[in-house]
């Protein structure tokens, strides 16, 4: 929350400090964070015992990002539903379904990339 008290450069220290915090909860209490972080390791481990280009290295970290965000934006959606109408209802669920479509969107994409980036330097090898 925003004290008014707080001048420029205090307010975004304090955000930065919000974010963070939102990070860290993520992290320890979100399974699907958890999953895309260890997959987001493995893919970056690959990247560096297959010598991806810049471009590549971008690419990459820009899904990786893309599938992050898309987690954290469906967790978001998902504990805000839970906390409007604990029980089940039709209307919430059609929601968190569609919610839970984004990283489903965005880890497709990502696979799609990482066949584009991975598959020639795998070919190669064998």
């Amino acid at each position: 929350m925003k004290n008014p008290n707080d001048g420029f450069l205090r307010g975004r220290i304090r955000s930065i400090k919000f974010a963070l915090r939102g990070m860290w909860l993520l992290i320890i209490t979100e399974d699907s964070i958890k999953a895309q972080l260890f997959f987001g390791i493995i893919a970056t481990l690959l990247g560096f015992y297959f010598q991806i280009s810049t471009t590549e290295w971008m690419i990459q970290t820009l899904i990786i990002g893309l599938v992050l965000v898309a987690e954290a934006l469906n967790t978001a959606i998902e504990k805000l539903a839970d906390f409007i109408h604990p029980d089940y209802h039709k209307k919430i669920g059609f929601i968190k379904d569609i919610a839970a479509g984004a990283p489903a969107f965005a880890a497709i994409i990502s696979l799609i990339i990482a066949v584009i980036i991975y598959l020639p330097k795998i070919i190669a090898i064998l």
